[in-house]
């Protein structure tokens, strides 16, 4: 019978390491993997190479601390283990600040673009984190692809107009926003920084954005983080094969109160990370794969449909946001579906390789399903854009062309390195409202009603839509 309030001594712990009878400590905890080893995603050698053994540094720095609970069966844990009576794995993988030195990076004063946070992240990241985040699909041309075609669309500038005084505030949602950005999830943000998660949700209520977090962020730890009761954070949520899980989850969102959850379906299955498979957990190789793949496990689901779409949004009163729309097909039918609002993305160019452009899907809707973007339509139904996203210059082309806002990403999780957290977040922030402020001005553009089609040409970047769109 399963007490897991049983205190085990580690010599006992020690002798459970064979595939029939496989235990590993987390946390402190005994956990009984032994019927869970083949269908751990990275793979039996993994467990195996910790089975009796403490395994805490290498699950952790693959997964939130709360998957395990949610992956076992409760009676899966044994007990608890007698405090230093196992010998514990090496120093920690996951970044601790206060051991790192940072001697050696730039003051955050002498950042000036998100370029700067990059190579400082590529710098300061073990090789395992910065191929994580930092990674693409296959051959990777979905990852840089986006920033060329920003590069391809060229701004109208109108001249002769009062700028003075400029403001970027806007609504997302229906809630109020300092700016017309809002902060993507990112997962394992513990390779940047302890407790990024909550750090980037305390920066974001002292910005007045908007973060949206990660399903395998520690849910009650990012709400108590936030700097006021009423501070909205958004949830994303990866919708589980088992809809009673899926369930569990949404009453848990909607009694910690999140304003809206975005429901990622670009990622049935994982994408084709060389990158990151590439690189192992350090000291021993212990993943038979890449750290994407293991720390999906649970995540993914090849079954949903627009069916799921429509009994979630029955489920639960908390607004939805399809994340993950490539298409103007598809947004035709989100819309048509009853969903609050989509975000045009490609996962971060981490799927599907070659897949096109957000920015690309943004002008197919512009051609071909222009109500969507409409002013009449806004007020139920907003179209965001994520990826690639690195200028200010890069927000204002989006929102001429029509959408609400803009996520961005993987810059926040770059701002967090190199001991910078909470100040890099901000400085980051900072520097995107300079950005996006200055050249509102330079557009002859002073509040976010003001940036039109009319402002932009994107001729060159047109000829990149497809030619084969069918309504």
């Amino acid at each position: 019978m399963n007490d897991s309030t049983l205190m085990i001594e580690g010599s006992e712990v020690s002798r459970h390491n064979a595939v029939q009878d496989c235990w590993v400590v987390i946390h402190g905890k005994i956990w009984d993997v032994s019927d869970f080893l083949e269908e751990h995603p990275g793979g039996i050698n993994v467990l195996l190479k910790l089975a009796g053994r403490d395994a805490t540094k290498s699950y952790d720095a693959v997964h939130d601390p709360e998957l395990v609970a949610h992956t076992l069966a409760p009676e899966r844990c044994r007990g608890i283990l007698k405090p230093d009576s196992l010998p514990r794995q090496g120093e920690e993988d996951v970044v601790d600040m206060k051991e790192k030195s940072r001697e050696r990076f730039l003051p955050l004063g002498a950042i000036v673009n998100v370029d700067d946070f990059e190579k400082v992240a590529q710098s300061y990241l073990t090789p395992t984190g910065w191929a994580y985040y930092s990674s693409g699909a296959e051959d990777e041309l979905s990852l840089t692809d986006s920033r060329r075609l920003f590069r391809k669309i060229a701004f109208r500038p109108r001249v002769l107009r009062r700028v003075e005084p400029v403001s970027a505030a806007t609504k997302i949602l229906g809630l109020e926003s300092s700016l017309p950005l809002y902060i993507s999830p990112t997962g394992l943000g513990r390779y940047a920084y302890k407790d990024a998660e909550s750090v980037i949700a305390r920066a974001a209520g002292h910005e007045g954005l908007i973060y949206c977090m990660p399903t395998t962020a520690a849910h009650e730890a990012v709400f108590n983080a936030r700097t006021s009761s009423d501070q909205p954070l958004f949830f994303q949520l990866y919708a589980n094969r088992d809809r009673q899980k899926t369930q569990v989850l949404l009453r848990k969102m909607e009694k910690l109160g999140a304003a809206a959850i975005f429901l990622t379906v670009d990622s049935p299955v994982l994408g084709r990370r060389e990158r990151d498979d590439r690189v192992k957990v350090a000291d021993g190789e212990l993943l038979s794969t890449g750290v994407a793949k293991a720390s999906s496990a649970g995540l993914l689901n090849p079954l949903l449909t627009w069916e799921d779409v429509d009994w979630i949004r029955r489920d639960t009163n908390i607004p939805i946001v399809i994340k993950g729309i490539q298409t103007v097909e598809d947004a035709i039918l989100a819309h048509k579906h009853g969903v609050h609002g989509i975000v045009l993305s490609n996962h971060g160019g981490r799927s599907l390789d070659t897949a096109q452009s957000p920015i690309l899907t943004l002008l197919e809707i512009r051609k071909h399903a222009p109500h969507l973007l409409s002013n009449e339509t806004r007020g139920k139904f907003q179209v965001f854009i994520d990826g690639g996203i690195r200028r200010g210059t890069d927000v204002l082309k989006a929102l001429a062309l029509g959408a609400s806002a803009v996520g961005v990403g993987r810059p926040f999780l770059y701002a967090l390195t190199a001991g910078y957290g909470e100040r890099g977040v901000r400085r980051l922030v900072e520097m995107l409202r300079t950005e996006i402020e200055t050249n509102m001005a330079l557009m002859g553009a002073v509040c976010i009603d003001e940036l039109v089609s009319e402002m932009i040409n994107s001729e060159r970047a047109e000829r990149d839509m497809s030619r084969r769109v069918k309504l």
